[in-house]
């Protein structure tokens, strides 16, 4: 496996991966989930151009990526999609592996994220690798910024959660 930056020519391919790594959320009830549109590619190519999109792949085409921003000075994981195909080798956890080394090399205390409460590959496995859900008086408020756009966009009809999860300090900082 190796991660790397993502390429102009991954784009596409992220948008399939997100499609597919949807199609779980179906038998769970939660169609509207596994419906939603991926970014669009003007999007995607915003984070690319940052440097703030990751691919996980094994000498092919991206199986799976991660993208993040700079929410109050923490690395927030706004998407982190495995295609199906590959899923339970440890690609997402790599990708969030990476990001923190970046992250805390750079001097961000911590990562966050939302995510579903009760979804098996959501939160549980967020908690399985270190991260924690926050206390609604522990919300920055750009997280707090992120549920308000998420309950807009209707996701609140499930439980949804922060979570963090903090980094060592870079030596020198």
């Amino acid at each position: 496996m190796r991660i790397r930056p993502a390429r102009r020519t991954d784009l596409p391919r992220l948008r399939d991966v997100e499609r597919a790594a949807g199609e779980p959320f179906r038998a769970l009830g939660m169609d509207a989930v596994a419906d939603d549109d991926p970014p669009p590619l003007a999007t995607l190519e915003e984070y690319r151009a940052a440097g703030r999109a990751l691919v996980a792949e094994e000498g092919g085409p991206a199986l799976a990526y991660l993208l993040w921003d700079d929410v109050d000075g923490a690395a927030h994981v706004e998407q982190v999609s495995v295609h199906p195909d590959a899923a339970r080798r440890g690609l997402g956890r790599a990708l969030i592996e990476e990001l923190a080394v970046g992250a805390a090399a750079h001097g961000a205390p911590a990562l966050t994220l939302t995510t579903f409460r009760d979804v098996p590959w959501n939160a549980p496995y967020y908690a399985r690798i270190g991260f924690r859900v926050l206390a609604a008086a522990e919300l920055t408020h750009g997280l707090r910024d992120i549920r308000h756009a998420e309950a807009a966009h209707g996701l609140d009809r499930w439980p949804r959660v922060c979570m963090r999860r903090d980094l060592p300090r870079a030596p020198g900082r």
